[in-house]
């Protein structure tokens, strides 16, 4: 009697069973979990979604995104919320009051290229932040807007329209702030009289401020950078300067400063970099600036500075930056240094100019005195 195929098929089928069965096993435990677990509180994660932030993996774990980032606390069962950074958004991006609601436990809030429309923060939101970056986003800032941001340590603001505002409006409810920059905005107005004594570091560069240096700025005893360059600021450098004792970086470049340097700026030892470029000073340039052992940053260009450059060419050396150029009254010893790369002339050069004018003048003179007494004697032969 001959054998049934389904006999035979069946061992067959079990060891093609056998041999296979490793291999699927292998490839089912290597498959990602078809779901994500996520130990963020669900209502800031339905915030993140909702302004297209990335939630593919748990926003609490390590960052993986180049633009976008997080951090967050460590509280049980769902952690929260401590930094978001939204870089290079979309334009059809909203924040909803809601979200921005969900969003109270943040302490640093950053915007970097996202151009997206303005919104009001909500108090819910303002009461723990205490840093906050705007760089070429919302397409503008208001001054009641900002001023809401009392609790701010930290603030920058960079590349975007600040409407309705003047520095003392923006800056007048922030006791605690220490760090500022507020540059590229179009911000208008008059640098304050009041500031925040825990300030260390003030960026204002590239607006529209006008008016005169206050010499109540002195008052921030700890201050370390100062940038006020490329506005419309005028007058004198404050005397008052000298009382910056810790400052390292100063800037007031491109303004319309007129006077000398104050000789109290020597009091400021530990100054590394001083640009004082492209404005209206004039006067001799102070020889103490060569005694200031940490600086290593000097721009004096474009300016009205006259007599003979007090530096030699250790000091010169020294300095990674010098920029002494476009002041045509200023001169250099040749003694003391020996290149005319610095954009000025040799003393010793205009010297010798100087005194061949007077040459010329007393030449030109006395020729005229002699053609004047021949003249008269040829005249009284007739007469």
């Amino acid at each position: 009697m001959a054998p049934n195929p389904l006999d035979l098929l069946t061992p067959l089928s079990l060891l093609l069973l056998l041999l296979l069965l490793p291999s699927f096993t292998l490839t089912s435990s290597l498959s990602p979990p078809s779901t994500t677990t996520f130990t963020l509180d669900p209502n800031q994660l339905k915030a993140l979604q909702s302004i297209n932030f990335p939630t593919s993996t748990d926003p609490c774990s390590p960052p993986t995104h180049l633009h976008n980032s997080t951090t967050c606390d460590s509280s049980k069962p769902f952690h929260h919320l401590l930094s978001l950074r939204l870089s290079n958004c979309s334009y059809n991006v909203t924040l909803s009051t809601t979200a921005l609601k969900s969003l109270s436990s943040l302490t640093d809030l950053q915007f970097i290229n996202c151009p997206i429309s303005p919104v009001r923060f909500p108090s819910e939101l303002t009461a723990n932040l205490r840093s906050f970056t705007c760089i070429n986003c919302l397409k503008t800032l208001t001054g009641d807007g900002l001023n809401q941001l009392q609790n701010l340590t930290t603030l920058t603001i960079s590349g975007v329209n600040i409407a309705d505002a003047t520095l003392s409006m923006i800056l007048g409810t922030m006791k605690n702030l220490n760090f500022v920059s507020i540059s590229q905005t179009g911000l208008t107005g008059y640098l304050p009289d009041h500031w925040q004594t825990k300030l260390t570091q003030i960026d204002l560069s590239s607006n529209n401020l006008k008016g005169k240096i206050p010499s109540s700025l002195s008052r921030i005893e700890n201050l370390e950078y100062l940038d006020l360059s490329s506005n419309s600021l005028y007058g004198e450098i404050p005397g008052s300067f000298g009382d910056f004792i810790s400052l390292q970086n100063v800037s007031l470049a491109s303004n319309s400063l007129f006077g000398q340097i104050p000789d109290s700026l020597a009091m400021i030892s530990g100054l590394v970099h001083l640009d004082l470029g492209s404005n209206q000073l004039n006067g001799t340039i102070p020889g103490f600036l060569s005694e200031m052992k940490q600086l290593k940053y000097l721009n004096l260009e474009k300016n009205n500075f006259e007599g003979v450059l007090p530096f030699n060419g250790s000091f010169i050396k020294r300095l990674e930056v010098f920029k002494v150029g476009g002041n045509s009254q200023l001169c250099f010893n040749d003694s003391t240094i020996s290149s005319k790369e610095h954009g000025i002339d040799r003393c010793r050069k205009r010297r010798m100019h100087a005194a061949s004018k007077i040459v010329l003048g007393v030449a030109i003179g006395l020729s005229s005195i002699v053609f004047v007494i021949i003249f008269l004697v040829v005249l009284s032969k007739y007469c």
